[in-house]
């Protein structure tokens, strides 16, 4: 199996406004390996959205080429992409994503479902992942009876569930106070440590701080690319 989870060649990303076209990515060209604990920054507009949709198959380049786990995404039909995101890629987003109705097994239980899982395999894997972010006494519990840091974790284990080759976090802590965003990143960290592909969308030094290799974007294009040895 090979050790790269995603290669970018050239990638580029244009969009129409008007009679102008805006370059959101210039001629990207990355590669993440397995177990790399990478955090994208940049500021307002520097394309970091537009390349997070396009590692999630959210969205897809203008051109260049997109690898994820050595299979070309523009190659892929819509059934495909659904199974990727739902298999390959587990998201962590800063408003959560959270049913309400739901409590938390269920949440987490939810790409399970889309997977074909059975009930009985779903509801073990969900209890394991949620005792794994330290909510195994709450599997019970709506998202309007937790905190946020609560909430966030099980969204955290939502991703974990389906085993994914890569998880991607949308500002995981954008919502949170600080002593709350330090437990998550610490989840992260121990996710990490186990082995995740974890790729960061962060504006926050102090949570980029976190990662061992920061990558910073500016107007579209790649400003730097380098190890972390802060943290």
């Amino acid at each position: 199996m090979s050790d790269t989870v995603i290669r970018m060649e050239k990638l580029c990303r244009f969009y129409a406004m008007g009679k102008e076209q805006v370059r959101a990515l210039d001629t990207i060209s990355l590669t993440f390996r397995r177990n790399e604990y990478v955090a994208i920054m940049g500021p307002s507009g520097s394309g970091k959205s537009t390349l997070m949709n396009i590692i999630g198959c959210l969205d897809t380049p203008s051109s260049g080429r997109y690898e994820l786990n050595g299979k070309n995404v523009a190659d892929m039909d819509d059934d495909e992409l659904a199974r990727i995101r739902n298999r390959e890629i587990g998201f962590v987003f800063q408003t959560f994503n959270l049913l309400p109705r739901l409590n938390c097994i269920r949440n987490v239980e939810l790409p399970l479902i889309y997977a074909g899982i059975g009930p009985e395999e779903r509801s073990e894997r969900a209890l394991k992942v949620l005792d794994m972010v330290g909510l195994g006494d709450r599997v019970s519990h709506k998202p309007s009876e937790l905190s946020g840091g609560q909430i966030q974790r099980v969204a955290i284990a939502r991703a974990l569930v389906n085993n994914p080759s890569l998880i991607l976090a949308d500002e995981p802590t954008g919502n949170l106070d600080t002593t709350t965003s330090g437990e998550i990143m610490g989840i992260f960290d121990d996710l990490s440590a186990a082995g995740n592909t974890i790729v960061l969308i962060t504006h926050e030094e102090d949570i980029a701080r976190h990662t061992r290799r920061i990558i910073r974007l500016r107007d579209g294009k790649v400003e730097s690319d380098t190890g972390n040895r802060i943290s």
